[in-house]
This record gives structure tokens, C-alpha cells and sequence, in this order.
């Protein structure tokens, strides 16, 4: 019974993530995400870590992790099932994939698209960008982080790595989180967003 709340509150976490969070600066969201963690109502966080937290630990916001990427819309995806830390199968739908280059070097990442979270009204526009990088597992979170996109108009688009985030699995094992896919495992240093939480 456990488990299957924490999912909820993973699917109300997603959603109020992409409800407001791409209009904000980076300093707005990393502010509003320590209101929410330190909000015993949305926390993800164990009692025992709740009673002492104070704030995340973020990098310092740095425009060169505010990148346009060019996107290249994808065609004829079928949907499949994305792994998650537990038997959890959620359904998602490749959308896109997103072309940029960080200090020289070329990366690529995939967005998707939640096949029941853009049912919801207000989310059909909402993509899921998960990637891993050279800081993951050091500096940062193990499994990978996520970015919150929305469709954009046009084929240059803004990713804002200083609004990158842990999945939920990061501070508490009782939820379910997906698994960053292999092809969104970036040969960078991506040294903005938040940070591991435990050392």
C-alpha cells in the first residue's frame, strides 16, 4: 500500500514540476524546489533526514549549461515500457531528440513524452528529459537526473541544466523512479543543478 501512494505522489511531484517550472529563472526554480522539499506536505525526504534539512546542494547557476539545442523531431515511435527502480512499467513515447555541444563537445539527448501524464489537461505539451553524466555517481546523483522541457516552437531549443533535479529515489528508496535510458548518458561534466544529497 506504501508503494502505490509513493506513486502518486510521484505523478502529483511530475505534474506540479511541469506546471509552472520552465517560465521560471533558474534561481526561481532552485529557490521554489527548496520550499517544496522543506514543505512536509510534498518532501520526498525521510523523516529522519526532514528533521535537519535546510536546503539542497546545488551548483552554481552557470549560463554556459543554458544551451539551445537543435531539435529533431521523431517520427513513427512506438511506445514502450521505460525501466524504473522497481517492477514499475510507466509507458512513454519518444518525442525527440535534442542536438547541442557543451565545451566542444557534441551531445545528443532523447525527450519523451509520459503516454498518461499528457492525457492530463494542461500536459500534452510536457516532455521527460532524464540523462546521466561524468558528475553521476561522483558529485551527483547515481542514477541520473531530469530536466522538466515543454514543447517549444521552432527547431532551437532552450535546455536549462541549473534546473536539473534528483528523482525522488535519490533521497527516500520507497519510490519508484525511472531509470535513465543508455542513450542519454552524456560524455560531459555537467556541473549545474543540484547535487547528491548524502556523500
Amino acid at each position: 500500500m506504501k508503494k502505490y501512494f509513493s506513486l502518486l505522489l510521484i505523478f502529483s511531484f511530475i505534474t506540479l514540476q511541469a506546471q509552472d517550472k520552465t517560465t521560471e529563472t533558474s534561481q526561481e526554480f532552485q529557490d521554489n524546489l527548496n520550499l517544496e522539499y522543506a514543505d512536509k506536505e510534498k518532501s520526498p525526504l525521510t523523516d529522519e533526514d526532514f528533521k535537519t534539512f535546510k536546503s539542497l546542494d546545488f551548483y552554481p547557476i552557470n549560463q554556459k549549461f543554458i544551451v539551445e539545442a537543435k531539435f529533431i523531431r521523431t517520427k513513427k515511435e512506438k511506445v514502450f515500457k521505460m525501466k524504473t527502480s522497481t517492477s514499475r512499467l510507466p509507458e512513454y513515447k519518444k518525442y525527440g531528440e535534442l542536438h547541442f555541444t557543451i565545451d566542444g563537445v557534441d551531445c545528443k539527448l532523447n525527450a519523451y513524452q509520459n503516454i498518461d501524464l499528457i492525457k492530463k489537461p494542461g500536459f500534452d505539451d510536457y516532455l521527460f528529459l532524464p540523462f546521466s553524466d561524468l558528475t553521476s555517481g561522483k558529485e551527483t546523483y547515481i542514477g541520473g537526473r531530469y530536466v522538466d522541457l515543454r514543447i517549444q516552437k521552432g527547431t532551437t531549443w532552450k535546455i536549462d541544466f541549473n534546473k536539473a533535479y534528483n528523482p525522488y529515489c535519490a533521497y527516500n528508496h520507497e519510490y519508484s523512479c525511472p531509470i535513465v535510458p543508455l542513450e542519454n548518458d552524456l560524455n560531459i561534466e555537467v556541473l549545474a543543478g543540484v547535487k547528491k544529497f548524502h556523500d
